[in-house]
């Protein structure tokens, strides 16, 4: 079974796909196919979980290659706080600008003024874009980012997933690819010079196994 992981952007995307990484019998990958054209673009190994927002843009192809034998989470964020987050990428190679000039053609070109309304825009745009399409899922459920440790385990038995829950949960107390300081666990890459709690376990884990090796408290 193949498993989607809708979502505007900006709402914890990345680190969901971490979480499931910890997942034994499914592979997972965070927007992993966006260089490819054609069927190709679509074309995920079977149990596999994909996190990439720009598939609300090929919502379409995404019904008629999987329909309703896929599973599909929408994964949410309050929407002015992804607006906001949004609205500090303004970046040439960011979804913003090209939403501004490229669905959009007539907006001032002067976007950074209108930064946060056109990421409100895009926001509500996505959003019912998902909503419209789950709209006849039997295999969906939504995830609220604020509730996203309760919403991940339900998940995890709805797909009856195996691995280690508790890696795949801790996980969320990490922060990956974040632009702003809100207390979202969402996106801060972890500094090369501090063991995160994660990383420690999976130390303390591995030695462990190591004959030999003193196990500590």
């Amino acid at each position: 079974m193949n498993i989607f992981i809708l979502s505007t952007g900006r709402c914890g995307s990345t680190t969901f796909e971490r979480a499931c990484s910890h997942i034994s019998n499914y592979t997972a990958s965070h927007e992993s196919r966006v260089s490819k054209l054609g069927e190709e673009r679509l074309n995920y190994k079977d149990n596999h979980i994909e996190s990439d927002n720009r598939l609300a843009w090929f919502l379409g192809r995404l019904d008629k290659t999987y329909g309703d034998d896929a599973f599909y989470v929408h994964l949410k964020r309050d929407a002015e706080a992804t607006a906001s987050s949004y609205a500090k990428r303004l970046g040439s190679e960011n979804i913003i600008p090209a939403y501004a000039r490229g669905i959009y053609m007539s907006l001032p070109a002067d976007i950074e003024a209108w930064s946060l309304e056109i990421s409100r825009d895009y926001v509500n745009t996505v959003t019912e874009n998902i909503e419209f399409f789950l709209r006849n899922k039997h295999s969906a459920m939504t995830i609220d980012l604020d509730e996203v440790r309760s919403g991940f385990a339900v998940f995890w038995e709805r797909i009856d997933a195996e691995g280690d829950r508790d890696l795949a949960l801790a996980e969320f107390d990490e922060l990956y690819n974040a632009n702003d300081c809100s207390s979202r666990p969402s996106e801060r890459p972890d500094s090369i010079f501090t063991l995160s709690r994660k990383a420690v376990s999976k130390l303390g884990r591995a030695a462990r196994k190591i004959p030999g090796v003193i196990k500590t408290a």
